[in-house]
């Protein structure tokens, strides 16, 4: 089976989840400095390796109303080159509002200073990113 990575793609930051082994929960894993789409797809391959990840899971960050801004574009640029260098299954999912649910957990319940919150919040999106993949696909799992 394997595990799941989930990844809430960002322009400075890249936030990583890992399922467990049975691909039921996700959680945080780590964050990565945007290094360029090279750099980036070469470390998130190396983790895929290291962890024997079977699926990859990215957040698309649609619009509200369903548009789909620059991120929503850069995260699907990402993904297409991704798809080119991986035998790894790699899929999107909608995100809309991960990033503002983790930020509310870390300030509501966390009470995590504005400080430590940045490099927290990307891998707490993409957690939820991640739980939101493993839940729809549970049955089929």
């Amino acid at each position: 089976m394997g595990r799941y990575l989930g990844i809430d793609y960002g322009k400075k930051r890249i936030g990583l989840a890992l399922s467990d082994i049975m691909g039921m929960m996700a959680q945080p894993y780590d964050v990565i400095e945007f290094k360029g789409l090279k750099n980036n797809i070469e470390n998130i391959l190396k983790i895929a390796k290291e962890k024997e990840v079977s699926c990859i899971v990215v957040g698309k960050p649609v619009n509200m109303n369903a548009t789909e801004g620059e991120m929503a574009q850069l995260a699907t640029e990402f993904v297409e080159e991704l798809k080119k260098v991986t035998d790894i299954k790699v899929e999107m999912i909608d995100e809309r509002l991960t990033t503002t649910q983790a930020e509310r957990v870390l300030v509501e319940e966390a009470n995590v200073s504005r400080e430590k919150r940045k490099g927290l919040r990307d891998k707490l999106a993409a957690t939820f990113i991640l739980q939101t993949y493993l839940d729809i696909h549970s049955t089929s799992l």
